[in-house]
């Protein structure tokens, strides 16, 4: 039995195929939720380029914008990579995990999940805080699952009132309507 030479490019192929399989392997088999939570770590950095905060808010030039984490964060290293370098004009965001949301924490968007969303957003009612919440209600801006597994959220244009912010029309254009 003779066996035939394959050529180098589809060697090459094979080799690259493999490769890009291997690295995808933990995604396909970690499941949807993984998923889930870099889209909305994604969205959390995307939704402060869309507010007009009140002046004096975000502080001196230079000053880092807080996003703040309430409670267990379900983001890991997931939130961090996100905003890797992002900025909202002069003002580099800044990650902090908080145990529970206090009035001054300077939090200028705050996520909150679950059953800690009453307290947090009494905490910081009233405040230039952009709220974000995962299940439950309240916040300015609600996460939001669709049945075929896609994140989306609603906007409160009261709640964000509230809070002295303008939300931009692009922002209010993506949003669902509750």
């Amino acid at each position: 039995m003779a066996f035939r030479r394959v050529p180098s490019w589809r060697r090459r192929t094979a080799g690259l195929a493999l490769a890009v399989l291997a690295l995808c392997a933990p995604v396909f088999s970690a499941g949807a939720a993984p998923l889930e939570w870099a889209v909305k770590a994604t969205y959390l950095y995307k939704f402060v380029a869309f507010v007009d905060w009140p002046p004096g808010a975000l502080g001196a030039p230079g000053e880092p914008v807080a996003l703040c984490i309430v409670g267990p964060d379900p983001f890991g290293r997931q939130i961090d990579e996100a905003g890797a370098g992002q900025q909202i004009g002069d003002h580099p965001i800044e990650v902090r995990r908080l145990r529970q949301a206090t009035r001054g924490s300077g939090c200028r968007v705050l996520y909150v999940r679950g059953g800690s969303n009453r307290a947090a957003l009494a905490a910081v009612a009233g405040e230039p805080v952009l709220t974000v919440t995962d299940g439950g209600g309240g916040g300015v801006v609600r996460f939001l699952l669709t049945r075929d597994g896609k994140v989306r959220f609603s906007i409160d244009q009261a709640a964000a009132a509230a809070n002295g912010l303008t939300l931009s029309s692009k922002l209010l254009a993506v949003a669902v309507r509750p």
